[in-house]
This record gives C-alpha cells, sequence and structure tokens, in this order.
C-alpha cells in the first residue's frame, strides 16, 4: 500500500464509517443486515487495496512491468467478483447491508473532502 498518509486516513475513515454502520443495520435491522455491511466493508476493503499496490507499478516505463501488474490486478477484480458471488448467493447476506458496507470507502472520500475543505477554508 501507498506510504501517503491521505491513504492511511481514508482506509482508517473508511473502516470506522463502515463499523458504524454496521452498528447502525444491527440496532435497526438486525444481524443479518450488520453481517451484510461487514461484508459489503470486506469486499471494498479487498478493492482498495488491489487499487492501492496496483497502481504504483502503474508508472512503470517496462512494458512487463505494466503487464504484470495489470494481470495482477484482473486476478484480484475476479476474486472479488467470486467473494461477491458467495456472499450474495451462497451466504445469502443482505443484499442492502453489501451495498452500505460497499459504499464506505465513498463515505470516507466525502469525509475527507470536507477536511480538506475545511482546512483550506480562509
Amino acid at each position: 500500500m501507498h506510504d501517503d498518509p491521505f491513504f492511511h486516513r481514508l482506509g482508517r475513515t473508511a473502516a470506522l464509517l463502515c463499523a458504524l454502520m454496521a452498528a447502525v443495520a444491527l440496532a435497526v435491522s438486525g444481524m443479518g443486515a450488520a453481517l451484510g455491511v461487514l461484508g459489503g466493508g470486506v469486499l471494498v476493503g479487498v478493492s482498495f487495496l488491489a487499487l492501492a499496490s496496483g497502481t504504483g507499478a502503474l508508472g512503470a516505463d517496462r512494458a512487463r512491468l505494466v503487464r504484470a501488474a495489470t494481470i495482477r490486478l484482473v486476478g484480484r477484480y475476479a476474486l472479488l467478483g467470486f467473494l461477491a458471488y458467495v456472499m450474495i448467493a451462497r451466504l445469502r447476506l443482505h443484499p442492502l447491508g453489501l451495498l452500505a458496507g460497499a459504499s464506505s470507502v465513498v463515505a470516507a472520500a466525502a469525509v475527507e473532502a470536507a477536511r480538506l475543505l475545511k482546512k483550506n477554508r480562509p
């Protein structure tokens, strides 16, 4: 993963928001929805790590390194697709919970954008 503190802060904020959404889902809809939110959080966490580790090699000058990074990235997304299938079809996790958990990175990006706007405000 990148050594950039922004990526670390974004990941921590996303994990915190996912846990908060899971707690709300548990209180409102029960354990099934909360597990769905956590499952969606796992999916987006794997995706986040795949993107963070795959983007470093994309700036390389050598075509071979770029091909290898692309193959790894495609493999990781194939794994994500398989995990999503297992969570929806086999584990029967709540689909709206999965969607809420998967949106935790988007919510974290909104929080980080608000922080940056507040920090840069005159």
